[in-house]
């Protein structure tokens, strides 16, 4: 699967990222009662912030996932872990699918690493999913996510895990 990337427009994409933010299987995004506007304005504030940034992934030039990332020295690990000079924070969510493709979610994860490792800067991608979220903790370790341990965030007790380019590579086969 080829997928490309592009930042998220917050008014224009507002609408179908409210489908997938309030869907039963996003709980974990921690958006379930949010209203379009709220998702408007959650995107519109990450567009503005120097420190965190959210894509849309596109297969065959339609949306197909959101990626976020950001800088954990700044945003969301802030103060909970001592980041590293290119440490970079990441989160991904797959949408909902009217009929499940067998290996999809692997392989947007795979192509968020990719995409993330493509800045030479980056030297390791950082991850705080929610403890309970047993399924993204499989999807993390099979592309070389290391657990470090839980930390307790404001709104989740959280698994904090690396993954570094080598650990990536080793994992995927795929060159970072």
């Amino acid at each position: 699967m080829t997928f490309t990337f592009r930042p998220v427009d917050p008014a224009g994409d507002a609408a179908l990222l409210h489908s997938w933010v309030t869907h039963p299987k996003a709980v974990f995004w921690m958006m379930q009662d949010a209203t379009q506007e709220d998702v408007e304005r959650a995107y519109a504030q990450i567009a503005a912030d120097e420190h965190h940034h959210a894509e849309l992934g596109l297969r065959d030039g339609e949306p197909a996932f959101l990626m976020e990332h950001y800088d954990p020295a700044h945003r969301e690990l802030a103060g909970l872990y001592e980041a590293q000079p290119g440490d970079i924070g990441m989160h991904f969510l797959t949408p909902p699918a009217d009929r499940p493709e067998h290996g999809f979610t692997r392989a947007v994860i795979t192509a968020v690493m990719t995409r993330l490792f493509e800045d030479p800067e980056v030297r390791r991608v950082v991850v705080e999913p929610d403890v309970r979220n047993t399924a993204v903790h499989a999807l993390n370790a099979a592309v070389g996510f290391v657990p470090d341990r839980e930390i307790q965030k404001p709104e989740k007790k959280a698994l904090l895990s690396f993954c570094t380019r080598e650990q990536f590579t080793a994992a995927t086969g795929v060159a970072a």
